[in-house]
């Protein structure tokens, strides 16, 4: 299972809609969707900045994850964007596959 963080930026209608319905109506609304999917919702939080929300969930697969995203940006309520996440052994792994690399005008 993938580890992603989707940042989301609410529209005018989704602030309102968050207003209306309240932010634990919008986190089992969100562990809902995650599951049907296959996933779990592990956190999420709302904040100041440049993202208005932050969840971390877990999906079975990158095409999983790009239908969470793309169906809540389809919406009108957000705009999402999608990081993956990798944990230690996922680095290492990374570390341990040989790549042949030049570097622009080198």
């Amino acid at each position: 299972m993938a580890h992603v963080m989707f940042r989301a930026r609410y529209t005018q209608s989704g602030i309102q809609g968050l207003l209306k319905e309240g932010a634990e109506g919008r986190v089992k609304a969100l562990s809902d969707v995650t599951a049907s999917v296959g996933g779990r919702l592990e956190t999420c939080y709302w904040s100041f900045g440049d993202d208005d929300f932050l969840m971390i969930a877990e999906v079975p697969s990158n095409a999983a994850a790009a239908a969470l995203a793309t169906r809540v940006s389809a919406s009108g309520a957000a705009s999402v964007s999608t990081t993956v996440l990798l944990t230690a052994a996922e680095v290492d792994e990374a570390r341990g596959i040989g790549v042949n690399y030049r570097a622009p005008g080198s």
